[in-house]
């Protein structure tokens, strides 16, 4: 019968190579999860990297003055010889419904998140707002397009601008919701009591040292909306439609940049293709322009 003697001297060297073992195991997965993710983010670089150089490429060929100061022109369209029509009833659509849209939606979001953040903390109903906020934020655009052909273009009788500009508002409010909700939150609590224990009524303590504290992400959040609603397409296809003059009346048709890109670049013709990467062009550029000032503004606040 054999018997197996325990050598103390034996433990604290097994213990180190099973950590050596583990470590280097874990190193491996260190590595491998890390890899992973480099070439992840890589092929996402090239994806994307290919599309903006096919839109810088083919938008700034066919962008000149005449796409920025010419209406549509549906009988230039096929001949060469004919001045060719732009898209500056398209542009002026776009400022004008999301301009409206901004000013529109951003009110009823600043409220809204005030009162979650300051009047509603932990109540049911303050829960309940920012569900419907939440899944108003990530709701695809057309159902609000749906939403609101039912709500107005169906009683009016026909497409308007004004519909466009209530279907981009009702875009607007979660995100500026969401933002004004999260900046009041990171303002700390002494700050609010300072204020009331001077004897300032709670309304005035929100309006005069809550919101001047969170205006740069108040004001980023804002521009991030308005970046948003910018190119959408969906919900002005339901609402506003498109037309291929120049109008600045909300009772009737109008036209947007994402609408005349949809259109022109289905049209077939050539030169109606090349003027919708332009528009695809002009839209790129808008957007990340507020971007990059939202950015700025978000850095200052941090």
């Amino acid at each position: 019968m054999s018997t197996t003697t325990f050598n103390p001297a034996s433990a604290p060297a097994k213990n180190m190579s099973v950590a050596r073992a583990l470590g280097r195991r874990r190193r491996l997965v260190d590595r491998t999860i890390q890899y992973a993710c480099v070439a992840a983010t890589v092929i996402g670089l090239i994806f994307l990297a290919s599309i903006l150089v096919t839109l810088f490429l083919r938008g700034f060929a066919a962008l000149d003055w005449t796409v920025l100061t010419k209406a549509f022109e549906p009988t230039t369209y096929g001949d060469d010889t004919a001045p060719r029509g732009g898209l500056s009833h398209a542009i002026v659509g776009t400022l004008i419904q999301t301009t409206l849209a901004t000013l529109i939606g951003t009110p009823i979001g600043l409220l809204v998140g005030t009162y979650l953040a300051e009047y509603a903390r932990g109540s049911k109903l303050g829960e309940a707002v920012r569900f419907v906020s939440d899944v108003l934020l990530s709701a695809p655009s057309i159902l609000i397009g749906l939403f609101i052909y039912q709500l107005v273009v169906l009683p009016m009788g026909g497409f308007s601008g004004f519909a466009g500009t209530l279907a981009l508002a009702v875009i607007v409010i979660p995100v500026v919701v969401r933002t004004t909700e999260d900046m009041l939150q990171l303002i700390p609590n002494t700050l609010r009591e300072a204020v009331v224990a001077l004897g300032a009524p709670k309304w005035k303590m929100v309006v005069l040292v809550c919101w001047r504290a969170a205006v740069s992400g108040i004001v980023t959040g804002i521009l991030l909306a308005f970046a948003r609603i910018a190119g959408e397409t969906a919900p002005l296809l339901l609402t506003s439609f498109g037309n291929n003059v120049m109008s600045t009346d909300l009772s009737t048709a109008m036209a947007s940049l994402p609408v005349a890109i949809y259109q022109q670049a289905n049209s077939g013709f050539p030169d109606l293709i090349s003027i919708a990467w332009a528009g695809a062009l002009l839209v790129t550029l808008g957007v990340l322009a507020v971007n990059i000032i939202a950015r700025v503004l978000l850095r200052k606040r941090k």
